[in-house]
């Protein structure tokens, strides 16, 4: 998805109005609103005493949805499809429009999902929520080495605690699943002491085994995934600002355009002028 929920290429009063803040703030309220309402009516007390009052609401505030939309593609003129360049847009377009089709819009669930996903849309008005998500996003493909380590140091240890404490601790390390599933436990530090405790009753080596597991795993792969989290939000930082430098060197040219465009008219006039001067001479 694109981090600016601003689109470049617009011109006009009603993209300036769409992309106002104040405009902004109105729909960011009004998801808030619509927040409320869904979890008012998970309470049977409140739909019963309030129930017609929470349904009328909920379609006003989709209708204000409704609208948002229809605006916003109408902001893009004769180029409509434009919108659907915008992955924010094409969100929003399936959370509001997917409610208008007439197979979903029978299926309750489906209307609930779709309702949650109205409240989802308040992330495209908070800069820093975008960053964090294309974060989590930039940062997926590295996490697939992470895992793949992770798995392989796990299942080595796994192995090495089947053999070492197997027979004496069975629920825990009685079979290389056990153990492994003990180990992926043990990655948040959790129950440390019972667990070294109970292995060193058993073998000379728990002491070693658990110290050299927690200090490769618990520390090592969490620091290196903290790190590729870390660089991931200041490349998403870093493309935050940019496209919101870009966006304001495409509103400096719409302006030196218009600037031209009154240079070329009043240079057009004034010629005009001097003609009709020069024939009265």
């Amino acid at each position: 998805m694109e981090e600016s929920p601003r689109d470049q290429g617009r011109t006009g009063r009603l993209a300036r109005l769409v992309d106002s803040e104040p405009f902004n703030l109105v729909i960011a309220g009004v998801i808030v609103v619509n927040a409320i309402v869904l979890g008012l009516e998970t309470f049977p007390a409140v739909m019963e005493s309030y129930g017609d009052l929470l349904v009328t609401i909920n379609s006003v505030l989709y209708g204000i949805f409704v609208v948002e939309l229809i605006l916003r593609i109408a902001s893009y003129g004769r180029r409509p499809w434009d919108f659907f360049k915008n992955g924010w847009n094409i969100f929003d377009f399936v959370i509001i429009g997917g409610a208008l089709i007439p197979g979903l819009r029978d299926n309750a669930q489906i209307l609930r999902l779709l309702r949650l996903g109205r409240i989802v849309r308040l992330i495209r008005f908070l800069p820093d929520a975008r960053v964090l998500i294309y974060s989590v996003v930039r940062s997926i493909p590295p996490l697939g080495s992470i895992v793949v380590l992770t798995f392989l140091l796990v299942f080595v240890y796994g192995m090495l605690g089947w053999s070492l404490f197997g027979e004496a601790l069975p629920q825990s390390w009685g079979t290389v699943t056990r153990s492994m599933l003990t180990l992926f436990v043990l990655l948040t530090l959790e129950n440390f002491p019972t667990y070294l405790e109970e292995a060193s009753a058993v073998s000379p080596w728990a002491t070693v085994f658990f110290v050299s597991y927690v200090l490769i795993a618990a520390f090592v792969i969490f620091n290196l995934l903290i790190g590729i989290i870390i660089s991931s939000m200041e490349e998403a930082r870093e493309r935050e600002a940019r496209q919101e430098l870009e966006g304001r060197a495409g509103d400096t040219a719409v302006a030196l355009r218009h600037i031209q465009a009154l240079r070329d008219s009043l240079d057009a006039l004034e010629a005009d002028i001097k003609a009709a001067d020069d024939r009265k001479t």
